[in-house]
């Protein structure tokens, strides 16, 4: 399928030297990118091997809060 999209020049450029590097289309290489973008999920589950846990609003624990309750408990 053609179509024509708007690029900036240094992700053309990055494309094209994928492209030159792998020996493959331009298109090809856009269109291998553009779907694993859309595979990815929208928020990583863990990081470095950390869970990360959802934060849900709520009151903001400041340093201040930490050190008072730390003092609380000697």
């Amino acid at each position: 399928m053609r179509t024509t999209l708007a690029i900036d020049d240094d992700v053309l450029l990055a494309a094209k030297a994928i492209a030159h590097q792998q020996n493959r289309t331009l298109g090809e290489v856009v269109s291998e990118l553009a779907r694993k973008s859309l595979r990815r999920p929208a928020s990583a589950k863990s990081r470095n091997g950390i869970p990360l846990l959802r934060a849900d609003a709520g009151k903001l624990v400041t340093l201040e809060m930490v050190n008072a309750l730390r003092d609380e408990a000697l």
